[in-house]
């Protein structure tokens, strides 16, 4: 899973560092618009604005466990 989102992200958003522990000081609102709208249109789970939070867009892992929490609600 992380692998797929990292490399979904690497082509919509080329320029940012997905390794950095402060992704989500790295992003401005477009970033964040794109990384919802791609995950949510990837995984067919709804994120939303309220789910832009500094915490789950710290890490690549910390995305990478808020799409897993989706799919489990999901369910």
């Amino acid at each position: 899973m992380r692998e797929r989102i990292k490399k979904i992200l690497e082509e919509m958003l080329p320029l940012l560092d997905l390794e950095s522990d402060f992704l989500f000081s790295e992003l401005d609102s477009l970033g964040v618009t794109t990384i919802l709208m791609t995950l949510s249109s990837e995984f067919g789970i709804e994120l939303e604005a309220k789910d832009a939070t500094p915490k789950n867009l710290r890490t690549l892992d910390s995305i990478v466990q808020m799409v897993e929490q989706k799919l489990k609600e999901k369910k």
